[in-house]
């Protein structure tokens, strides 16, 4: 077995301690360090997968995604600067009023195990943030806005709407989900993507930058 199936393997088994010293084995046989970083990104892929058809679960997710967050540290030096981030820049952020995190964070490791570079507002967004969020980043692709209460719906239609009349809004494209989130409400507030998990986002999510 190759040193990069090697990585993938532990990532996708999410064993996050054997993952640096992995990456580092690779390194050492002079294994492409783009290439592991391939590697890696194809085994979230995997794993994406077999969240979406309940094969596993949040938790073994999220230990997939801290195994390859282990990996990508011991890579980054070797990686040409912008590497990490290739696919863009995606801004992240839980809507004013809503204070849930657990899903956000899922989106945005899956997002940034898919090779984007991502900046994450955090919980109780302000509608303001997201667009000054997207001034001061040159480069970003999408943005994602999250709501996971009925009662903060109106919020993230009102935050989609203040994106949706910015200057800049040709060159981005906005995704929303969350719990009470659906297809409809997203086509009806004018959002460009709606996905239900995480795996999901970040398969959306190359998919629009593609």
């Amino acid at each position: 077995m190759s040193k990069i199936q090697e990585v993938a393997n532990i990532v996708i088994a999410g064993r996050a301690k054997l993952a640096a010293g992995a990456v580092q084995a690779a390194l050492d046989e002079d294994c492409d360090p783009n290439e592991i970083l391939g590697g890696m990104i194809d085994a979230m892929g995997v794993v994406g997968e077999k969240f979406k058809n309940n094969e596993i679960f949040v938790p073994e997710m999220l230990v997939a995604a801290k195994a390859m967050k282990r990996g990508v540290e011991v890579l980054k030096p070797h990686l040409a600067a912008g590497e990490v981030g290739a696919m863009g820049k995606m801004i992240i952020g839980t809507v004013a009023g809503d204070l849930h995190d657990i899903g956000k964070n899922l989106v945005a490791m899956m997002i940034e195990s898919a090779g984007f570079e991502v900046i994450d507002l955090g919980v109780d967004v302000p509608h303001e943030k997201f667009v000054q969020a997207v001034q001061e980043n040159p480069g970003v692709k999408i943005v994602g806005l999250s709501a996971l209460l009925t009662t903060t719906m109106p919020a993230l239609r009102d935050a989609v709407a203040l994106l949706n009349q910015q200057d800049f809004r040709k060159d981005i494209k906005i995704m929303v989900g969350g719990a009470p989130i659906t297809q409809a409400f997203a086509d009806e507030i004018g959002a460009d993507a709606y996905t239900p998990d995480a795996a999901s986002a970040a398969i959306k999510a190359k998919e629009l930058v593609g």
